[in-house]
């Protein structure tokens, strides 16, 4: 039977190197027949975890989200900016709306960051703004415009290095503007279609939150196949699913905690024991057993470095 299909198990298979810490984060999707084992794949490093307060919403109506980081905030005066990158419909429109909904909770200093096809992402002003913002907010809209122009910036130096320092520094994203900062994203796969092979497109994000691959809409718009088949491709990534109006506060030093009124699904296929990505057909769906899942809901919390629930 021929098919692309790799096994996990905690020896290599004799006569095969073990792997070695320099090798990919991602496991390879080898040619074999019949079956052979294959070590299990070094997790990511997440021991250099943000400092900064990071707030990752599924979509949907945000008042919630809104009051949420307002409440973050340092002082009601202290400069928020937003960023609608993602956004193609009337980007100014969406940050008037999210100032007016900050500004009625009073806060006051709200901007509106742009980068897009005729305002660069390294422009001196905008990455002044950058610096001295309190809160970023990323909009809604396609995940895939935040790579096309932030990929590569001195913007994105700058805000990966406020991440990874700045205990008072706080991001935030809401739709594709969370799914955007994970290590990696999904761009296409619809319905049951999905677990065929060749159902799912998963790229790089901004690379914010390694190890994790995340979708957003996720119970509403059933994306749970295209996520099982991205983390089966991915076994050492973490999938998150943030349904709407739902989403994970992860504050320095402490577990992600889950806030709103839906679910967040986890799925961790770092411990599987088979994983095939190909089957002997072309209509063969992925198949995969040990994975580990989590259903979430508010107050509920999640560390993200060993994947286990905490409270």
């Amino acid at each position: 039977m021929k098919g692309l299909r790799h096994e996990i198990t905690p020896k290599p298979a004799p006569g095969r190197m073990p792997r070695t810490a320099g090798a990919p984060s991602i496991c390879p999707i080898l040619p074999i027949l019949p079956p052979l084992p294959l070590t299990r794949c070094p997790m990511p490093d997440l021991s250099a975890a943000p400092r900064a307060t990071l707030a990752l919403y599924g979509g949907g109506a945000d008042e919630a989200l809104v009051a949420l980081l307002a409440g973050l905030l340092p002082h009601p005066g202290a400069p928020i900016e937003v960023l609608t990158t993602a956004s193609t419909a009337n980007p100014a429109r969406t940050a008037a709306s999210y100032a007016r909904s900050w500004e009625a909770r009073g806060c006051p200093n709200v901007g509106h960051l742009e980068v897009d096809e005729t305002h660069p992402a390294d422009a001196p002003a905008t990455l002044a703004r950058l610096r001295r913002a309190a809160l970023v907010f990323i909009s809604g809209g396609n995940q895939e415009r935040l790579t096309q122009f932030l990929l590569g910036t001195e913007f994105l130096a700058v805000l990966r290095e406020r991440c990874r320092a700045d205990e008072g520094f706080i991001l935030a994203g809401t739709s594709a503007g969370a799914a955007g900062l994970a290590e990696f994203m999904l761009v296409e796969g619809r319905g049951w279609r999905s677990l065929l092979p060749g159902g799912v497109a998963v790229v790089p994000g901004l690379g914010l939150l390694p190890g994790v691959v995340l979708d957003q809409h996720f119970a509403e718009r059933h994306r749970y196949p295209r996520l099982l088949h991205a983390v089966l491709a991915h076994p050492t990534c973490l999938g998150l699913g943030l349904s709407e109006e739902t989403g994970l506060l992860l504050r320095p030093g402490q577990p992600a905690e889950v806030f709103g009124d839906e679910v967040v699904f986890a799925f961790d296929a770092a411990t599987a024991q088979y994983i095939s990505l190909v089957g002997p057909g072309p209509r063969q769906p992925v198949s995969g057993h040990g994975l580990t899942t989590h259903l979430l809901v508010a107050g509920q919390r999640l560390d993200l470095a060993t994947r286990r629930v905490v409270g």
